[in-house]
């Protein structure tokens, strides 16, 4: 495997004397992060033919090695036996437009109460060439992302987002809270529009089709049957998670920071973990216009809200006994301090608990 990749380092150089192997790589992407961040409005061409064998090669060591396979029956790590040859076969593939992205598996997990959450798993030609592709893409739009996004971002996980929402609400005098779900998100992207929102930072098709070739992927599910999808990205896919976050950054993040922000008489707050959001307004009237418009926002996008989890919440140091709402596993409210002060509690989440039950219970069961 190691000698692999330094036989790839090695060729690259004899193409080129000039390239440096991972530390071109690199530079590339940090280059084009420094022009994004530089130049709001540059629109980025050529990125097709970044995906070169360095790149490609660095995308395989950051694949997960025991991930499930796809419909090609070769793992990550499998692949990786003979990774020189077959990096090489896709970059040639790449600039001779012979690529061409295979059918997703699709697998179901348990989501909790009976319910089931599916997966799509690419081939490992496609993870390796969607994550050198997502390298790309997360080097142009980490320096567009707004501060209030987390999930599938370098250092902004769940624990950076709990953590940061509970100071906000602590300090922030907020009296209402605006909790929100999209209904099956992943599966609704409009892929049209996605395309739009790429295309305000990317004047590259060769790249674009790339996506779109991902998008339109068959799904053969586990009976058999193969679905010719119009809308969506796969969970599990390795570039869902960074087309998931540029759309909502266009479609809620920028509108709530542009437009809802400026039009509210009091304080407002947006916590955004992939699809997952909670709102935080001061007034309860800024509160209440929001959760009439957020829908109609929403369907311009062709995406819905689940009305049923779909709620304003009094949310305040006076509203101790009677208010809560969950996030990310955890449930938030109103307490008091061992010194008699107002502040935010957080404990474990109802729904959690009832998971780690139920997954006790399975443990416990199958060792009976």
């Amino acid at each position: 495997m190691g000698k692999g990749l330094a036989g790839i380092r090695s060729l690259q150089r004899k193409h080129n004397p000039n390239t440096k192997g991972r530390e071109t790589m690199q530079t590339s992407l940090q280059a084009i992060a420094e022009k994004a961040k530089k130049l709001r409005k540059y629109r980025f061409q050529n990125l097709y033919g970044m995906l070169n064998v360095n790149l490609l090669a660095e995308a395989w060591k950051k694949l997960n090695k025991k991930a499930a396979a796809g419909v090609d029956g070769t793992s990550v790590g499998d692949y990786g036996r003979d990774l020189e040859s077959n990096i090489r076969k896709i970059v040639d593939d790449l600039k001779n437009k012979r690529y061409h992205a295979k059918q997703v598996r699709r697998v179901y997990i348990p989501k909790g109460e009976g319910k089931l959450r599916p997966l799509g798993l690419p081939a490992t030609v496609d993870k390796v060439v969607q994550r050198a592709a997502a390298d790309i893409l997360e080097a142009i739009y980490e320096q567009e992302f707004l501060p209030n996004s987390y999930g599938y971002r370098p250092n902004r996980g769940p624990q950076k987002a709990v953590i940061d929402l509970t100071q906000e609400l602590q300090y922030g005098r907020y009296n209402y809270i605006v909790e929100a779900d999209i209904r099956s998100f992943f599966d609704n992207i409009d892929h049209e529009w996605l395309i739009k929102m790429l295309e305000q930072r990317i004047d590259d098709q060769a790249f674009t089709r790339l996506i779109r070739k991902w998008m339109n992927a068959g799904i053969l599910e586990q009976d058999g049957k193969i679905l010719h999808p119009i809308a969506g990205t796969q969970q599990g896919g390795v570039i869902s998670p960074v087309l998931a976050n540029i759309c909502l950054h266009y479609a809620l993040d920028l509108w709530f920071e542009k437009v809802v922000i400026y039009h509210c008489e009091g304080k407002a707050y947006i916590c955004r973990f992939a699809d997952d959001f909670v709102c935080a307004f001061q007034y309860k009237r800024d509160a209440e216009r929001f959760y009439e418009v957020l829908g109609k926002r929403l369907n311009k996008f062709s995406l819905a809200l689940a009305p049923e989890k779909t709620r304003i919440i009094a949310f305040g140091p006076f509203h101790k006994e009677k208010s809560s709402f969950e996030f990310l596993g955890f449930e938030f409210r109103w307490g008091m301090s061992h010194k008699g002060k107002n502040i935010i509690k957080r404990r474990t989440s109802r729904k959690k608990l009832k998971k780690i039950r139920s997954k006790l219970h399975g443990m416990v069961q199958r060792s009976s």
